[in-house]
């Protein structure tokens, strides 16, 4: 994690679980005092080790009833077509993660629409359009029993 700091991972788990912890909170479980605890998260914050804080939202009361991973192979492997598919993703609100990859394929996408018509849409509509796109290969998401994104 952060220079083999014990101190500094510890501070990194605890708000990887609640960004919205208090200092004092924080300090207490990490065994510091509040003014040393916020200066590791100040110190953390500078070095981008810690590069931002995000609310985790209920995909359920989003209106969100579909979540999938795509993977998405291209026909061309130049730069010049890998961002046209980048700007393209980009665009897409439904679109949470892109990630560029090895292997079979090009990119693992995490996308998250409304429905299985919404998704399709999506599939035909923009991925089955783009250019150089030469396959599609969705994992639809059927329960998360562990997710330690924020």
């Amino acid at each position: 994690m952060t220079n083999n700091d014990p101190i500094n991972d510890h501070i990194l788990r605890e708000l990887a679980m609640n960004g919205r912890i208090t200092n004092l909170q924080l300090a207490d479980r990490v065994g510091l005092s509040p003014s040393a605890c916020l200066r590791r998260v100040q110190e953390l914050e500078r070095s981008g080790v810690i590069t931002g804080y995000r609310a985790v939202l209920s995909p359920a009361a989003m209106g969100i009833g579909v979540t999938a991973y795509i993977g998405v192979g291209l026909s061309e492997h130049s730069k010049a077509a890998q961002e046209r598919f980048e700007r393209a993703v980009s665009r897409s609100p439904e679109v949470i993660e892109c990630h560029n990859t090895t292997g079979t394929i090009e990119y693992m996408l995490r996308i998250e629409c409304a429905d299985l018509a919404a998704y399709k849409t999506f599939h035909t509509d923009l991925l089955g359009a783009l250019p150089h796109v030469i396959s599609i290969t969705s994992y639809m998401v059927l329960d998360s029993p562990k997710d330690l994104r924020a």
